[in-house]
């Protein structure tokens, strides 16, 4: 892999990722579909470079991770694995927040098990007070709570996660934090002066979702650039995002190896200035 790398704190990565959300069964609950296929993605991901894995354990629940260890333990030495807690899922899939000290010990404790490690490089904390988008209050008590595991050499580095700017400069008060983890893309650039912030700190941004919540019209000159590109909208996204600052860090997930290798290999496509005029104005 060619493309550049970030560090997260003292670990320092591939800018494109993988996410392992899609490891799991439809709407990230319950197991694969054929495990063995996820267990060889995983596999292919790393033979390729991939040296940042994004996870968590509310993810299956626990299935991702038993996964990934089945895939990858022992693992390389130049490996990040990222994972996130407070949230947990009901029997019937649902997304409740977990972001009490006893859950998210728990939570810790739960990751450490099902990854096989006994210290946890990144675990972000996710802000739940919108539960699936981003709303103001306070995360002191989880910041707290996950820096006092951090005391005891559990985690090695904190990340946040579903966060305001509020919350960011809430946690800067807090906690010594590596990366923030938020929805963001070409057509949702809300967080265009945070990002700007943190590449000047040297703190990583983890963006999701690289073509969620696009219009009708947005996904069409997307598509439309794309063509004229000879690449996939998902590589032209990914792309914008690599070219649009150097913290950046990709963490698309997938299912496929065709879309993996296709991923991976936008580390090689070089947006023209002209052609990021066009995808700029995309912004909603």
């Amino acid at each position: 892999m060619t493309t550049s790398t970030f560090n997260l704190g003292d670990r320092t990565v591939n800018r494109i990722g993988y996410g392992a959300m899609q490891l799991a069964g439809p709407g990230v609950f319950g197991p694969p579909k054929d495990r063995d296929a996820a267990l060889a993605l995983l596999r292919e991901a790393v033979a390729c470079g991939v040296n940042h894995i994004d996870t968590s354990d509310f993810y299956g629940p626990h299935v991702t991770n038993q996964i990934i260890r089945e895939a990858l333990h022992p693992y390389k030495d130049d490996l990040t694995i990222v994972t996130k807690v407070g949230a947990r899922r009901g029997d019937d899939g649902a997304w409740f927040n977990a972001s009490s000290k006893a859950e998210l010990t728990q939570a810790v404790h739960d990751n450490l098990r099902n990854l096989g490690l006994d210290v946890l490089d990144v675990v972000n904390v996710r802000a739940m007070h919108g539960v699936m988008g981003t709303a103001e209050g306070s995360i002191e008590e989880p910041l707290s709570a996950i820096a006092e595991l951090q005391q005891q050499g559990l985690i090695r580095h904190i990340g946040i996660s579903n966060v305001t700017p509020t919350q960011v400069a809430e946690a800067r008060k807090i906690v010594r934090f590596v990366c923030v983890q938020n929805l963001y893309n070409i057509a949702h650039q809300h967080d265009n002066a945070m990002l700007d912030e943190l590449a000047r700190d040297g703190i990583a941004y983890v963006p999701f979702f690289p073509l969620g919540g696009f219009s009708p019209v947005q996904s069409a000159v997307l598509s439309n650039v794309a063509q004229r590109l000879g690449v996939t909208p998902m590589q032209l996204a990914l792309a914008w995002l690599l070219r649009r600052s150097p913290n950046i860090l990709l963490i698309p997930g997938t299912s496929s190896v065709t879309h993996l290798r296709e991923n991976i290999a936008v580390g090689e496509l070089d947006l023209s200035d002209e052609v990021l005029a066009e995808l700029n104005t995309l912004a909603g």
